[in-house]
């Protein structure tokens, strides 16, 4: 089956569900909705409607930012030199606030040839009085930034280049933004929105980069925060400001600390920040400033020395993007555990792949025989422990095929620090990969569960992560996606936080994995993995997912299909009804690594048909902690 009519069929698999759940109205109403913003819905589509911004501007109509009850932001904006047209339409963008609770602090580094620069300022001076200006001497982006901070007077600061162009609802948005942090009794020191680029016009955006809730692996691997970040100014106090030494990547330095400060941060799902793409400008690409790289590494050292962390910064696998090294703590030994019903073949692949290429010494093999038929596997079995030194081969007692109940069986058998579950079908492909592995969990501050890169036998992937809420229950990370591609806003070339891994080649601390009493064995065949990593990350632990162990999946040639055979059918469907129960709808379909913008109907992470939480201007916000494990 090729990969469209895959995505076909699980499309066609979701709407029928859809219908099931909520009826065929909904259905027919989320259908006319797809053409209909498919085909007409591209013009503005990340600006709420005018009515929703006149709504805003009435609530807060004859306030001032002393007295409209919102918390000052001001903007800090060095000017460098700008572009009259850029300069005019940045400054349009905050004169055009919805709420009066900003000020805009403009340090103005322009050469004597650019004097309309000042002229155009103190014109907009005269429309807008929360607008301040200085003139100054050019001493870089992080110390030019430094000096408009000195003029702020606002409870909170933000970030802004004097070539972009701030949302109309920006600064309202923020402002209630931190009232319902504050409401809820949970960190309001950092905040974070989505961004859209743009060449000409707001109105025709390129495109969004709608991000996750904070994370923290993510983060270490490029600046996906960016814009707009709004954080509160003591904090920048504390801080001493922006680090020159860091100028090219000053900001992700500065999220770094600030993130050391706070424990977390907040997001806020609604494109806030337009970024104009231009030569010479980082979001064309950072060809167009070639020391980003290396102040983004002096950022990332730094960020781990002050941590008390170790590991070697290297670049990453893609321009703009880095990888940590990490230091491995002692020499942790794992427990390999694969199921196995005869198929021999696979699992010879499996072991050989293992033991000839892997270069982590400390482990050991766990096969858990589950009620083969063929007296060949039994044969195979006293052969391979001839041939791979130390394998164990261990009967599992019970009949039938239950994932969840054979591996805690195996883990009795267990004698590691960590547990790698591994399917039976799969073949190492990289030396390093239980390595990788091991490097996001076994350092202080690592996850407590990591997952690899696992690629169908034709170079595309078939897990890069688990989404929770995809299709409406759980899907993979950009499934079907060629290889060589970056993913969306590099999270398939990143090391990434998820909600999940799959349960194909899963390593999680031991002490975590008896700590949440092992997989739930009512979920027999189905999302034992996504139940098991819910409970994990619910639990206060991080997930991480690393493209730097790579495997190749053979993908359930064991088992077979289900959606043909009745009983594994209605099997299925009480498995998917019981992660509903445990776990609740809502926080399944509501994946904090998944933002809300994107697509629940495929799994390439493409942007959703249904806008209407950013056309509606809802303000919603969530803080996630990055607490170390």
């Amino acid at each position: 089956m090729n990969v469209r009519l895959k995505r076909a069929k699980e499309l066609v698999g979701y709407a029928v569900q859809l219908t099931k759940d909520e009826g065929l109205s909904t259905m027919v109403m989320r259908g006319a909705g797809f053409v209909k913003r498919r085909c007409f819905g591209k013009r503005a589509r990340y600006l709420p409607a005018k009515k929703v911004l006149e709504a805003q501007r009435a609530e807060l109509a004859g306030k001032t930012a002393a007295d409209c009850g919102l918390p000052t932001i001001s903007v800090l904006t060095p000017l460098y030199n700008t572009p009259e047209k850029y300069l005019r339409e940045f400054l349009e963008s905050f004169v055009g606030q919805t709420a009066p609770n900003g000020q805009l602090c403009l340090a103005d580094a322009s050469d004597a040839a650019h004097g309309d620069v000042e002229r155009i300022v103190k014109e907009y001076q005269q429309k807008n009085q929360q607008i301040v200006y200085k003139k100054i001497e050019n001493k870089g982006i992080a110390a030019n930034t430094n000096a408009a901070a000195q003029l702020a007077t606002g409870e909170y600061l933000a970030l802004a280049d004097h070539d972009d162009i701030l949302a109309p609802h920006a600064l309202y948005t923020m402002g209630k933004a931190i009232l319902q942090l504050r409401q809820r009794g949970e960190p309001d020191g950092f905040l974070y929105s989505d961004e859209a680029l743009f060449a000409k016009s707001i109105r025709r955006p390129m495109v969004a980069h709608f991000k996750p809730d904070y994370a923290p692996d993510y983060l270490l691997c490029c600046n996906y925060i960016c814009h707009l970040a709004v954080f509160k100014k003591e904090l920048w106090e504390q801080l001493g400001g922006e680090r020159p030494e860091c100028d090219g990547s000053q900001d992700h330095d500065l999220f770094l600390r600030l993130l050391e400060k706070t424990g977390g941060a907040a997001h806020v799902p609604q494109v806030l920040y337009y970024w104009r793409v231009h030569e010479g400008s980082t979001s064309g690409g950072t060809d167009a400033k070639p020391y980003v790289a290396k102040a983004a590494k002096k950022a990332l050292a730094d960020h781990l020395e002050r941590t008390g962390r170790t590991g070697t910064i290297e670049d990453g696998l893609y321009p703009s993007t880095y990888r940590v090294r990490w230091d491995i703590v002692g020499e942790p030994k794992v427990s390999i555990l694969i199921p196995n019903k005869d198929h021999t073949e696979d699992l010879e692949k499996c072991l050989q792949s293992i033991w000839k290429k892997t270069t982590w010494d400390r482990f050991e093999v766990i096969v858990i025989e589950n009620n083969s038929t063929d007296p060949a596997t039994f044969a195979y079995y006293e052969k391979a422990r001839q041939r791979y030194d130390g394998l164990k081969v261990v009967t599992y007692p019970g009949k039938g095929f239950n994932f969840s109940a054979i591996n805690n069986f195996g883990r009795k058998a267990a004698e590691g620090d960590y547990l790698l579950l591994l399917n039976n079908d799969v073949e190492v492909v990289n030396g390093d990969w239980l390595t990788e592995l091991l490097r996001q969990c076994a350092h202080p501050g690592g996850a407590a569960i990591c997952g690899a890169m696992l690629w169908y036998p034709d170079e595309t992937i078939q897990h890069a992560g688990i989404v929770t809420g995809l299709g409406g229950y759980a899907g993979h990370s950009h499934k079907y996606k060629k290889k060589g591609g970056s993913g969306y806003l590099f999270r398939t070339s990143t090391v990434q936080d998820f909600s999940g891994v799959t349960g194909a080649c899963l390593l999680v601390k031991t002490a975590v994995y008896d700590e949440m009493h092992g997989l739930d064995e009512q979920f027999a065949v189905a999302f034992n993995d996504v139940d098991f990593c819910l409970r994990v990350r619910d639990a206060g632990y991080r997930i991480a997912w690393t493209p730097y162990a790579e495997l190749i999946h053979y993908e359930s040639k064991s088992r077979g299909g289900d959606e043909k055979d009745p009983v594994k059918a209605a099997r299925f469907a009480a498995e998917q009804q019981r992660l509903y129960t445990i776990h609740g709808k809502e926080n399944i379909l509501d994946d904090p690594y998944y933002n809300p913008n994107l697509t629940r109907d495929r799994e390439d992470f493409s942007e959703s048909d249904d806008l209407r939480r950013l056309k509606e201007g809802r303000v919603t916000v969530r803080f996630r902690g990055g607490t170390l494990q």
